[in-house]
């Protein structure tokens, strides 16, 4: 292949990788300059100053995350599920045809409802080959987890789960804030597993949630520990969900802090978890750009 640039263009940054023709990776780059940041007309100049110095006649970029969404450089269509490497490489978005193209999201129809994503097909496909993987679940955690299923190096189902972002939603806006500390404690990893824990087998979140502030009311759990606790209850409703079995394995990829949460409580379930680092992004652009002619 030739050099590659591969970035990852999210809602709120920006970095990028330049890729030698071996594939080790020679430099990174990273700025505050997600798409939220920028201007419908202000791509090009934004690329050109974070990027310009490694865009030679044989450099290609590749760009994958929300730049390709309806507020992004350049609207890169869906990809429906299921789909593979050559599938995305197929339905590329071309900013200059054969120089700068973008990375389709994935969709899927689940329970008569689409559901989307953008730059973790990107992850999940460089994750496979870190892992030298052709079949896996992978849980990529987040404000907005997902749950994706690969078979045959293929994504054949995914979920999206706003665990994330309900957690910030009840920490600061809800009648539990007014219990809660300020500013988050140090993680209490007991109280957390107590909240996967009744979250397993409780009713449900919009039940369990008051938990947090009766805890609290009854003094039964130390005001710095119920930000884990409360962590620990919508995480085990997302896992709750996922009809893990004992034995079970999984793929995860994410925020190191993050992912050794969801480690910790699959843990309660039996379930055996695999981490893979940041380098998998890179890994899945060099993989989409071998599938194209002539790099």
């Amino acid at each position: 292949m030739s050099r590659l640039l591969a970035v990852d263009w999210g809602s709120s940054s920006l970095r990028g990788a330049l890729i030698a023709p071996d594939g080790e990776v020679v430099e990174e780059r990273a700025f505050a300059r997600g798409i939220l940041t920028v201007a419908p007309d202000e791509f090009p100049a934004v690329f050109d100053s974070c990027f310009g110095a490694w865009m030679n006649p044989e450099t290609l970029c590749l760009i994958s995350g929300m730049a390709g969404s309806q507020q992004g450089w350049l609207e890169a269509p869906y990809c429906p599920c299921p789909a593979g490497f050559d599938d995305i490489a197929g339905q590329l978005a071309w900013v200059e045809p054969g120089r700068i193209a973008i990375v389709p999201g994935l969709s899927i129809e689940t329970g008569g409802a689409p559901d989307v994503m953008r730059g973790e097909e990107t992850q999940v496909f460089g994750a496979l080959l870190l892992l030298g993987l052709d079949n896996a679940r992978l849980v990529l955690p987040g404000t907005h987890s997902k749950w994706v299923t690969v078979s045959n190096r293929r994504v054949t189902d995914f979920s999206t789960w706003m665990t994330g972002e309900i957690y910030a939603l009840l920490r600061q806006h809800s009648i539990l804030a007014r219990t809660l500390p300020a500013s988050d404690p140090a993680p209490d990893a007991a109280a957390f597993e107590q909240g996967v824990a009744h979250a397993l087998r409780g009713q449900g979140l919009l039940h369990t949630a008051f938990n947090t502030r009766t805890l609290s009311l009854f003094k039964r759990m130390a005001a710095d520990a119920l930000p884990s606790y409360l962590s620990g209850l919508v995480i085990g409703e997302e896992l709750k969900s996922q009809s893990l079995q004992h034995g079970d394995s999984v793929v995860l990829m994410g925020a190191p802090a993050l992912t050794a949460r969801y480690e910790q409580a699959l843990a309660l379930l039996g379930v055996a978890a695999q981490r893979v680092g940041d380098g998998a992004t890179w890994r899945g652009l060099r993989a989409i750009a071998d599938t194209l002619p002539h790099h």
